[in-house]
């Protein structure tokens, strides 16, 4: 009997992926898919260091951090409707649950996909952050954690500054997410990440040796205060944006001017501009060695306009008469900026070119001006707008009705600004430590002010708000329900202030899906935790005989299926119908699941007919019938389906 391929319930093989890595730069280091390090040090020659002293960063703790991305991860995200808007139709994502474990499920399927990373992490203040003490039960710990299972001693653990070890338990926790995040940046991706003195220099350590050094792009200065902190004998009133690229050669987007930094102060028929000298100012570039930009320009001195810019011609005659060379301020010969080609394609011409022009200066000679009409400008690393500060994001929560909830949210302006230079109009963005979720809020934002359609995944743990905080009296019990709440109240503000969701006849995603990280909805087979003794053996066998979850719906099984099968969880589903039977059409045909728990001939047959790229159905849908599995192997085949599979 041909066997049918099962589908890997796990999340991505870390291992093999970067053993896949390394065979595409080194195919002759792999012998029987094992590294051979002698070749891999003959490959790279010199680069390899042998001795036991090496500059590098290490801590307590930092080879369980390999061990825990090497992990895989069984969860599953369930999909929650009633917490959603405009579940069916939207492609933002809100996700419930420990980052870690999302991180991981979300490799398949968004693995090189995410054009900007935007995270403000726990800074490591003390007492500021929690998580699993346990990398290997990661899952479980979690379930403990929220009440979604029993069990006692598996916390998630503060970190308080009294620890012996404050700074390698804070590192143990951001080094394997930041390298699972790493892997879902795109080629042109880039990070942003706020941090403040307490573990900014930690913190660029490990990026360097996730991204790498040369990938380092920026460290922004934040004004996050006004006042600052003033119990120190300096007062503190910045924070940090630390920017690292997935390739160094990502270009990032330029800002648009505004009223509060433009320098086009001058107006012509054309509209704003401002001008600059085209005589280079370079002392060390001169006639003598800049020979072909050092030319004689004419000027029309009759013929001034509003501003009293001059024409020029390359060429004297009766109108152009008055010379001007490039000269220096000593009077020296000099050369000018552009060369004659670059010059008569921009002489006095009526359009939004640059134009050159001429100006008296008040001895009677004259300046030679190139009009500058450029709108936008390269971000700077200094940030000190208003905007940036701190208590933009609390008056921002209070216009919302969530001040008192949650402290010290992001403004949403400080996140446009990074959105506007790291993304585009229709990039996803990922936000692993969402908090109060200001990063889906200036996304939306964003897209109803210039119409993209920039699409969000935010990510927050439950971690619950304390019996007696405002917050769990109004209902709201853990940060990832206040986060969720945000979003909606931001979707009602801009339908209310836009009065439609349109911009430009284009709509825009005023929704998202809500998924929670939960156990997996089928028992998977772990050789790793299996006893050896007979009763062991015997129970684990009768576990599998129904591996079904017999409390999972069609749709958590489907969703699980789909993330699992490399598929995003925006996926277009259409369910239909086939020789009496449910089928879910996955990206128009794409993709064919049939979750039905008795299957026939006549449906596989209906299957293969629409030749799908792949097929998967539930196993327990055969009910033992070996021939009907045979049977729909060699259907699937005989169509040039080759990718069937049973789960």
């Amino acid at each position: 009997m041909s066997e049918i391929k099962k589908l890997d319930l796990r999340s991505m093989d870390i291992i093999r992926e970067q053993k896949e890595k390394l065979r595409q730069l080194f195919p002759e280091v792999l012998t029987e898919k094992k590294i051979d390090f002698e070749k891999l040090k003959l490959a790279l020659g010199e680069a390899i260091e042998v001795g036991k002293e090496r500059y590098g960063m290490t801590w307590p703790g930092k080879a369980d951090c390999f061990k825990i991305i090497q992990s895989s991860s069984i969860g599953m995200l369930k999909p929650c409707r009633e917490e959603s808007v405009h579940f069916d139709t939207t492609e933002n994502l809100f996700i419930e649950g420990d980052n870690l474990e999302v991180l991981k499920l979300l490799q398949k399927s968004y693995y090189g996909k995410v054009k900007m990373i935007y995270i403000d992490p726990p800074y490591n203040t003390g007492n500021d952050f929690i998580y699993p003490d346990d990398y290997k039960e990661n899952l479980k710990t979690y379930l403990q954690y929220t009440g979604q299972v029993d069990g006692q001693g598996k916390k998630f653990s503060t970190n308080t500054d009294t620890e012996g070890r404050f700074h390698s338990k804070w590192l143990n926790m951001m080094y394997p997410r930041l390298f699972l995040a790493k892997n879902l940046l795109s080629e042109d991706g880039i990070i942003f990440i706020s941090i403040d003195d307490n573990e900014v220099d930690n913190l660029r350590k490990i990026l360097n040796e996730i991204f790498g050094e040369e990938n380092f792009f920026a460290q922004i200065i934040v004004q996050s205060n006004k006042r600052g902190q003033t119990y120190k004998q300096i007062s503190k009133t910045h924070e940090y944006i630390i920017v690292y690229t997935e390739n160094i050669e990502t270009e990032l987007n330029e800002l648009e001017k505004n009223t509060r930094n433009s320098d086009l102060n001058l107006q012509d028929d054309i509209g704003p501009f401002s001008i600059r000298e085209l005589r280079n100012r370079n002392p060390k570039f001169g006639k003598f060695n800049r020979p072909n930009l050092f030319y004689q320009i004419y000027i029309d001195p009759k013929k001034p306009d509003k501003n009293g810019f001059c024409p020029i011609s390359l060429t004297k005659d009766d109108k152009f008469f008055i010379e001007v060379l490039p000269l220096n301020s000593a009077g020296n010969e000099s050369c000018w900026r552009w060369g004659t080609k670059l010059l008569k394609e921009n002489i006095n011409l009526n359009t939004l070119k640059s134009n050159i022009v001429a100006k008296a200066k008040r001895n009677g000679n004259f300046n030679i001006y190139e009009k500058y009409r450029k709108t936008t400008y390269k971000p700077k690393s200094i940030w000190d707008e208003t905007g940036v500060i701190t208590e933009q994001g609390t008056i921002e929560l209070g216009k919302l009705g969530l001040s008192k909830y949650f402290d010290f949210p992001k403004p949403t302006y400080l996140i446009k600004k990074m959105l506007q230079i790291g993304t585009k109009e229709d990039s996803i963005v990922l936000d692993f430590f969402a908090g109060s979720c200001t990063t889906a809020h200036a996304i939306m934002d964003l897209n109803s002010q210039d119409g993209g359609s920039r699409k969000f995944i935010c990510i927050q743990l439950p971690e619950f708000c304390g019996e007696g905080s405002a917050a769990c009296k109004e209902g709201l019990k853990t940060i990832a329900e206040i986060g969720k709440e945000r979003i909606r109240r931001v979707i009602k503000n801009i339908e209310k202030e836009t009065d439609e969701t349109l911009f430009n006849n284009k709509k825009i995603d005023l929704g998202f899906k809500v998924f929670k990280l939960d156990k997996s909805n089928f028992k998977i087979w772990d050789s790793e935790k299996l006893s050896l003794d007979k009763k062991s053996l015997e129970k684990q066998l009768e576990l599998h005989i129904d591996h079904i979850n017999y409390k999972a719906s069609q749709g958590d099984i489907l969703y699980e299926i789909l993330l699992k099968a490399g598929f995003e969880l925006t996926t277009k589903i259409e369910k239909i119908e086939l020789a009496g039977k449910a089928v879910y059409s996955i990206e128009g045909g794409v993709m064919l699941i049939c979750l039905e728990k008795e299957l026939t001939k006549e449906v596989m047959k209906a299957m293969a007919e629409k030749q799908p790229s792949r097929v998967i159905c539930l196993d327990q849908g055969f009910a033992n019938n070996d021939q009907l599995k045979t049977n729909a192997v060699q259907i699937m085949k005989s169509k040039g389906v080759d990718d069937f599979r049973t789960v």
